[in-house]
């Protein structure tokens, strides 16, 4: 993947649902739903009754796992 289409890939957010989300950060959803209680997780976007979670918030949640582990 180019760096332009990284760039674009990047500027564009979807919000995800839970199952989605667990797929993505390697955690089950009491885990999450733990942390975000604790405030260590991007915490989701309510619409409705619904809960939805940025994209780019747990890439970056992600990301900044990656640089404590090389910390």
């Amino acid at each position: 993947m180019s760096e332009v289409q990284r760039q674009e890939q990047a500027s564009v957010d979807r919000l995800l649902r839970i199952n989605e989300v667990t797929g993505q950060a390697g955690l089950g959803k009491s885990a999450i739903y733990e942390m975000i209680t604790a405030g260590t997780f991007p915490a989701p976007i309510k619409i409705g009754c619904a809960s939805r979670w940025s994209q780019l918030e747990i890439q970056n949640w992600i990301e900044e796992r990656k640089r404590e582990r090389a910390a």
